[in-house]
């Protein structure tokens, strides 16, 4: 391994955690296709070793990219713990098998299916507005309240989740585990969309995020060594990367309202257009190959 030979990806990785953390998606959502199409353009020695690695290294990159914010919300006190845990008995286990499904699927499937996915979130971004983080109290369900480290009280129904509700977090799970993104979306929409405060459904979406792609990335990474040995997982991209994002996850909130959120969201969904209809022109050349 050339530990110098990714060092561009520094800079790329602030610039990426940066505006994951201004428009909430995750960053492996920009990441993967960084990897699979700006790469090869790069020359033959940066192409990494396979579209499963790709996959691997964004979303161990985008573990470290929360784990920042993580911190942040525990130790504002935000976090619905037990909510989160009816989340990750279905996310976990489905996430994991999405990252052993991706071993035995075609790289153009896999490739085709995340162009797919964030064609869907593009529309989604477009059209709908961040919620507005109202609070809702619980009259007919029951209630819970959490309060965070400043004294401030969150009081909102307890959520039923439903089957329609579990189904769509399986979904996203098993489409993160196969390429990467789909858990953290699903979770933020659907806990705010069932009433929850802005900030107590994004700390607790982003611990589910954090669990779900440990285990993933963890799965991910365990084939790639075993079939590959260790070389197989991209570590001398993997150590500008981390620190990169780690340090993108703190400049992001800094610069919250600087940018109007509903254009960075659209000015992102513009990008996931140009992505997915890349996406689905290097997944077609790898059929024809």
């Amino acid at each position: 391994m050339d530990f110098t030979l990714y060092w561009f990806m520094f800079p790329v990785s602030i610039a990426v955690a940066t505006c994951a953390m201004l428009s909430g998606i995750g960053g492996a959502a920009l990441f993967t296709p960084i990897f699979i199409l700006l790469f090869p353009l790069l020359g033959p020695e940066y192409v990494l070793h396979s579209t499963i690695a790709a996959i691997t290294a964004a979303l161990i990159t985008q573990t470290f990219g929360f784990l920042s914010g993580f911190v942040g919300y525990y130790r504002r006190k935000l976090i619905d713990y037990a909510l989160a845990w009816r989340i990750l008995r279905v996310a976990v286990p489905v996430a994991v098998l999405g990252a052993l499904t991706a071993n035995l699927v075609h790289d153009a499937i896999l490739i085709a299916s995340y162009a797919s996915l964030v064609a869907v979130l593009a529309f989604v971004m477009w059209f709908n507005r961040p919620p507005g983080g109202e609070e809702m109290v619980g009259l007919e369900a029951p209630a819970k309240t959490i309060v965070d480290s400043r004294g401030h009280a969150y009081r909102y129904a307890i959520p039923d989740l439903g089957a329609r509700g579990y189904a769509l977090t399986g979904l996203g799970a098993f489409l993160t585990g196969m390429v990467s993104v789909g858990i953290g979306e699903v979770t933020i929409s659907k806990l705010s969309r069932k009433g929850l405060p802005i900030a107590v459904a994004a700390a607790t979406s982003v611990l589910v995020v954090i669990v779900t792609v440990v285990f993933a990335s963890t799965t991910l990474a365990a084939q790639l060594i075993r079939n590959g040995g260790w070389t197989a997982v991209p570590w001398d991209m993997l150590v500008y990367d981390i620190p990169g994002v780690l340090i993108g996850g703190q400049i992001g909130p800094r610069l919250q309202g600087k940018v109007a959120p509903h254009t960075m969201r659209r000015a992102i969904a513009i990008l996931f257009i140009v992505l997915a209809v890349a996406m689905l022109t290097v997944a077609r050349r790898k059929l024809e190959g």
